[in-house]
């Protein structure tokens, strides 16, 4: 029998855990290849994975409504068409798959880990050649169960496993560390550790030896209060909100933009979009704008790998949508190459599938650039934390009728008036990007919108 795996895919960057939402397929049926197996839904995005092969599911190793880290082998398929004689048998914990090589990087770059791992629970892959003492730990566990064993120092090989064929299961390691070890500790060895060969160090093994692991303080759980784990997507943005402030230096500088302009181009073009199906919101403009203005400003588009610096060469922008709970940030690519009409559709679009959770794991990588917009529930100023692996994020206020003082350009004297402002907040990698460098961005930034050109 020729039986290959359906593991559980990357989905996008970040992304390390998928949950099974629903089988497509049952075991003993056929399957094309590229035909839908099953359906499974991350924080960010839902999705159908399709067979990798054509022939007939065997077993299946995970139930609906289980969730398993990327990798995890969820299916077999018999590509000879044969039902193995276990097939009905309940699912386990699945094998561990064969772990990829760390990939390789002149640069380690801490802001860009492997695709779908994050700081807390990535594990690199080491060479097995090198370490034959470790096979059957190996094929005893899933690389969950051996990074949960690393961190508390247990020897799995002392651990009961109640999974298929003696496995240890997560479940088998947490209740063991729960007990106490059962008197069985045996630490595990820095020195003797594959880990400690500078060779089979990947970078989300850097990430974490230059800025450790998060790690959230317990509080007490007070009389009426109401105490919920965290789902997917809000763990994920807690951790990665932590790391990104522990590891760069924010500053944060705010300037005020008259938008009499943009409403006068809004008015004028208003239904000549209507005709074209498409609705060009202030964001649009901004994003417009920003993209222009990023070519000029490498380091703002840029960003700090281990002691090197890199200079994005496309611009990237990422939109945060509010999901109302949780937050996720689609990116427009290529954003200084649409024009102001494709700019507003495309956010349109992105929003819209968010909501949806219809995004494509595309759709959420590579910014490079971030603007988030807190104005438009009626704050007047935020303070954003940089999302990692970039050195900037643009917040826009609420934009609202204010008496200002204006200068006539004819006689030069001053006068009362009503404008529609907004103030705009720059947070910035002090690491790469200095002061000046936010204060030139932000004025001419102020510029391109209080004089925005027509016909863009």
């Amino acid at each position: 029998m020729a039986r290959i795996e359906v593991p559980m895919p990357q989905m996008g960057e970040s992304i390390t855990e998928g949950t099974i939402s629903k089988w497509l397929k049952a075991v003993g049926q056929s399957v094309e290849r590229d035909e839908p197996v099953l359906e499974i839904s991350t924080d960010k995005v839902d999705a159908e994975i399709p067979a990798p092969a054509a022939g007939t599911i065997v077993s299946i190793e995970v139930e609906e409504g289980e969730t398993v880290e990327v990798g995890t082998i969820v299916a077999y398929i018999d590509t000879e068409g044969v039902l193995s004689d276990n097939s009905s048998a309940p699912a386990v914990e699945a094998a561990p798959a064969a772990e990829p090589e760390p990939p390789a990087a002149k640069i380690p770059d801490p802001f860009a880990p492997p695709a779908g791992r994050t700081v807390d629970s990535a594990t690199e892959s080491v060479d097995e050649g090198s370490v034959p003492t470790e096979d059957g730990v190996r094929t005893r566990s899933t690389p969950v169960v051996r990074r949960i064993a690393e961190e508390h120092g247990v020897d799995i090989t002392r651990v009961a496993g109640t999974g298929h064929a003696g496995r240890v299961t997560k479940q088998d390691i947490l209740s063991y560390i729960e007990v106490g070890k059962g008197g069985e500790v045996a630490p595990v060895a820095a020195a003797t550790s594959p880990r400690s060969t500078p060779a089979h160090i990947g970078v989300s093994d850097l990430w974490k030896t230059f800025y450790g692991q998060v790690q959230h303080p317990e509080f007490p759980v007070r009389e009426g209060d109401r105490v919920e784990p965290m789902n997917n997507i809000r763990r994920l943005t807690a951790e990665h909100m932590v790391v990104a402030k522990r590891v760069a230096p924010h500053v944060h500088s705010l300037i005020e933009v008259d938008f009499t302009a943009i409403d006068r181009i809004r008015k004028d073009n208003k239904e000549q979009w209507q005709e074209q199906g498409t609705r060009i919101s202030y964001t649009a403009f901004v994003v417009w704008a920003v993209s222009r203005l990023l070519p000029e400003f490498p380091q703002i588009n840029g960003t700090v790998a281990g002691n090197s610096i890199i200079y994005r060469g496309s611009v990237n922008i990422g939109i945060a949508v509010d999901l109302d709970p949780g937050l996720i940030v689609p990116v427009i690519r290529d954003a200084d190459h649409l024009s102001l009409v494709e700019t507003g559709t495309k956010i349109i679009d992105l929003a819209g599938r968010a909501r949806s959770r219809k995004l494509s794991p595309d759709d959420i990588q590579a910014s490079t650039f971030s603007i988030t917009n807190p104005g438009v529930l009626g704050t007047l100023v935020g303070l954003p934390i940089i999302p990692k692996g970039t050195a900037a994020i643009l917040g826009t206020g609420a934009i609202e009728k204010r008496v200002v003082v204006i200068e006539d350009d004819v006689s030069g004297t001053d006068t009362m008036a009503i404008r529609k402002r907004s103030i705009f907040s720059l947070g910035y990698d002090h690491r790469l990007v200095d002061g000046a460098d936010s204060a030139r961005f932000l004025a001419r930034l102020k510029g391109v919108l209080e004089a925005f050109p027509e016909n863009v």
